[in-house]
């Protein structure tokens, strides 16, 4: 029987697993230091925010598992040796494979800083990160005041969760707004200044120089590289990520930031495959990004993986770009491309719409000459993804987005709409 191995039990992995099973008989395992089940990584914070227990994270009970046929192990990969098929795991152990699937997710990112690896110093991505969080900043007594360093989701997802435990925060982002790298600067400014409004002290401008040592190997405080010393006893790391990849080092894997892949997800490699965030496309998809961390790709590639795997070859095609997150309380979406000010195209113009009350905005980008339809975000009002995603695939004009609007609304009843406010402001 052929013997399918997955290293790495995240969203990626497990879907790839569990396609497989659908459409097999194989035997399957999966291998993950980190977790001995399958949790969703998304509602890490809930659990430290007191809003759910780490088991409600689990979408499959634990006989899902065995009853399904598919093998678990708790186990560190240290080595993949492609020639014998065989990975060598931490504790001495081996364990070979006629298919391998290399699902290992990322790491946080640091960048040689003085200090980093001082007690105190962390990220927010592990179920380890979490229980460590809750080791380093249990409580305000303990945590009086915490340091972020850098922006984007999962920094101000650790904002709001030290924030809950009334332990003071600053945030330090080298932009000059909140998360301007992505977004528009109207809508970053807009979101900047709701962090502000929540008690966060959000620095933009700002980088971090090093981080001080108490003397007994914990943090203590950082300098900016302004020079300012800002005393706190946990440095949060949030400058994004990079794919967990040491361990193949000395394989005969092809990698460069990432697993090196083709469009099948395979590597150099016959019958190994990557999926998920360790993965790097060669030759970029559209205008997406070689390597994308985000939770419903893997989800992707894990069923497209499984589809090859199970005899029936299939590329990988993700569409067209969307994503959702959420700001303390406002939610944000977005579909197809609007980007940021500084890499915003040639071809490319925006129209910004903001509510007064500062809390809600939309902007739609559009082709200047073609009058194409490109792009939308939208903070605090929520849109259906089919519509949105439809409009893309049939190349609809601006002037049609805007009109049918009131199409594209996902609120709950009774919420107020914005469709005449937003079609004043563009004039169509």
């Amino acid at each position: 029987m052929e013997h399918v191995v997955i290293v790495g039990n995240g969203i990626a992995g497990v879907t790839a697993a569990r396609h497989i099973r659908k459409n097999s008989d194989k035997k399957i395992t999966i291998i993950s230091a980190e977790s001995d089940h399958f949790f969703s990584r998304t509602a890490l914070m809930y659990v430290y925010m007191g809003h759910m227990r780490f088991k409600d994270l689990k979408p499959y009970e634990d006989q899902f598992w065995s009853k399904n046929n598919i093998n678990l192990k708790n186990a560190f990969v240290e080595r993949v040796d492609t020639d014998a098929q065989t990975l060598h795991l931490a504790q001495g152990e081996t364990v070979t494979y006629d298919t391998l699937i290399l699902a290992t997710g990322s790491i946080p990112a640091k960048y040689g800083w003085e200090g980093q690896d001082l007690n105190g110093v962390q990220g927010l991505v592990s179920k380890q990160d979490l229980e460590l969080l809750e080791k380093n900043a249990p409580n305000n007594e303990v945590c009086p005041k915490a340091v972020i360093v850098g922006g984007g989701l999962i920094g101000v997802e650790l904002a709001e969760m030290l924030h809950t435990r009334k332990i003071e925060v600053t945030m330090l982002v080298r932009e000059h707004a909140f998360w301007s790298g992505v977004l528009p600067d109207g809508e970053a400014e807009m979101i900047s200044r709701h962090i502000k409004n929540h008690g966060i002290d959000l620095r933009c401008g700002a980088e971090l120089d090093k981080i001080l040592d108490d003397g007994r190997g914990n943090v203590s405080g950082i300098i900016t590289k302004k020079g300012e010393q800002i005393d706190c006893k946990l440095v949060g790391v949030t400058t994004g990520v990079k794919p967990q990849i040491e361990f193949l080092k000395d394989s005969k894997i092809e990698t460069d930031r990432g697993i090196l892949v083709n469009r099948m997800l395979e590597t150099n490699i016959k019958n190994v495959y990557a999926i998920g965030d360790c993965a790097q496309q060669r030759e970029a998809i559209g205008l997406r990004k070689p390597v994308e961390a985000v939770w419903y790709t893997g989800r992707m590639m894990g069923e497209t993986v499984a589809q090859t795997i199970c005899g029936k070859p299939f590329e990988y095609n993700p569409g067209n770009w969307f994503n959702s997150a959420k700001f303390f309380d406002i939610e944000y979406q977005t579909y197809g491309w609007v980007f940021s000010n500084k890499n915003k195209k040639d071809y490319e113009q925006h129209l910004h719409w903001k509510h007064s009350d500062d809390t809600k905005c939309m902007t739609i980008a559009f082709h200047k000459d073609t009058r194409e339809f490109l792009g939308i975000n939208s903070f605090g009002i929520r849109l259906r993804h089919e519509v949105l995603d439809r409009w893309l695939n049939e190349k609809r004009d601006m002037a049609y987005v805007i009109k049918n609007l009131k199409e594209a609304n996902f609120d709950p009843e009774f919420y107020r709409r914005y469709e005449s406010e937003i079609q004043k402001e563009f004039k169509v």
